[in-house]
């Protein structure tokens, strides 16, 4: 990355009238799992729907993290997720260390359908945990599965918000779309779910679910770039839809597994022309106030 670079992301912000930005979606991650993750991308796997991910930001993590601060990114994420049973306790652990020499990275912590589920959701919460992430994709679980029905009662009744790939992009999973996790917000209606990538390619259904439940949000991940509107794109007919959603979009990247520079997300909303008030709730107000960040 150059300074240049992140003199644009900073003067995208500023002529907003920002502090900074809130990034949702940012992954930080024990760094032999971030190794393999990056593999799979490179390898182009299932999940990737095949299409070539040449990860931008390969850096090692301190790096990683003083790009972030260099764009001006005042809050951001360590979405972490398991693939399998046995692993989600282990990495809720590593996230308690990373949030204490991470500041400015809101805690997060992650879940899978297992015994115990309920008691290390608990203490994560306990210990601090400021925002989870659920990967139904990548984890092939069902939402809604009973095992995890007491968790989402512990966060539902925490206020803690739960980041949540669950849309079928970029490859469908065995338990994704908006059927599943409608059934958990049956359930739990004050459970606050982020869906990641907008639900992205079920992005109409994932608003109807934003609409009907006041605590569901959406996130921008990948949402509007070149790259997604290739493969999946947001209907146009939607757009006054999300304008009205506007104090519920918040802004994600991926970042650093994405293939395009960070500064390309911002003008892909930016380019949506919903105007500047949208984007300075998108790109900050909105997850300020969730994660109760000071404000502008």
């Amino acid at each position: 990355m150059s300074d240049h670079e992140a003199g644009r992301v900073r003067r995208f912000w500023e002529g907003l009238g920002l502090p900074g930005l809130v990034d949702v979606h940012t992954h930080f991650m024990p760094e032999r799992v971030l190794r393999k993750v990056w593999a799979y991308f490179d390898a182009l796997g299932p999940l990737t729907g095949g299409v070539a991910w040449p990860i931008t930001y390969r850096q090692e993590e301190d790096e990683r993290a003083g790009l972030l601060r260099e764009f001006g990114v005042r809050a951001f994420t360590a979405m972490l997720y398991p693939h399998k049973a046995g692993m989600a306790r282990w990495l809720n652990d590593w996230a308690v260390d990373f949030a204490r020499r991470t500041p400015d990275c809101l805690h997060t912590s992650t879940l899978f359908p297992e015994p115990g589920v309920e008691s290390y959701v608990r203490e994560a919460v306990e210990a601090g945990a400021r925002v989870f992430k659920a990967h139904v994709q990548v984890g092939a679980y069902d939402p809604a599965d009973e095992l995890l029905d007491p968790a989402w009662g512990v966060l539902a009744e925490a206020g803690t918000p739960v980041v949540i790939h669950c849309g079928s992009g970029p490859a469908p999973g065995k338990h994704t779309g908006p059927e599943p996790v409608a059934r958990v917000l049956a359930r739990h209606p004050r459970l606050r779910l982020v869906v990641a990538h907008l639900g992205m390619p079920e992005y109409e259904d994932f608003l109807d679910l934003a609409e009907r439940y006041g605590e569901v949000r959406l996130d921008t991940t990948m949402a509007f770039t070149d790259f997604s509107e290739r493969l999946a794109p947001f209907p146009r007919r939607a757009l006054p839809r999300l304008a009205d959603l506007g104090d519920r979009v918040l802004l994600g990247s991926d970042f650093p597994n994405i293939p395009y520079p960070y500064l390309h997300q911002l003008h892909a909303l930016e380019r949506l022309e919903l105007g500047d008030e949208w984007l300075r709730g998108v790109c900050h107000d909105n997850a300020a106030r969730l994660f109760g960040l000071p404000g502008r």
